[in-house]
Order: structure tokens, then sequence, then C-alpha cells
């Protein structure tokens, strides 16, 4: 079941289909939705998760390469809860 998200790249806000089968993290989704390559910072973002004492440092260092690259808010939109049988 795919999910939205709704973002901001160099001030316009954005939203994207997302799936956890295609991409797993919402970053990696909209940075390829950009066409930006993060080889290197996913690289980077696992020597800082393996040397960190908390997961926060790793959650800091990827929300800080992301502003770098002219990201703003990177979230899920909430999920709309229907009725049975309504579609």
């Amino acid at each position: 079941m795919s999910r939205t998200i709704i973002y901001t790249f160099k001030k316009q806000e954005k939203q994207l289909a997302f799936s956890y089968g295609q991409y797993h993290t919402i970053h990696e989704a909209v940075a390829a939705a950009e066409g930006i390559d993060l080889t290197e910072f996913l690289k980077m973002e696992q020597q800082v998760a393996a040397v960190a004492t908390t997961a926060k440092a790793a959650k800091d260092f990827r929300d800080s390469h992301f502003r770098k690259l002219g990201f703003g808010k990177i979230t899920l939109a909430k999920k709309e809860h229907r009725g049975i049988g309504e579609k």
C-alpha cells in the first residue's frame, strides 16, 4: 500500500507517492524524485551510525545533509481512514 510524502524542495511544496517496497526511507524517495544521487551520503550515514552512541546522531546528520541539498519539511501525509466498503 502506498503512502503520500509531502516535502519542500527549494521552497516549493511537492507531493510524491511512496512505498516501502521501492525505497528504504522517505528521504531516499524524495532524493530519487529530484534526481539526487545518495551513494556517498548513504556510506557516510552508515559510518556515523556505527560510531554514534545514540540514534539521534545519525538522524541529525541526515537532517542537516538534506537541508544542505535544499529540502525543507519531509513528512508522510496522514492516512485517510475509510469505513468498510468505501473506496
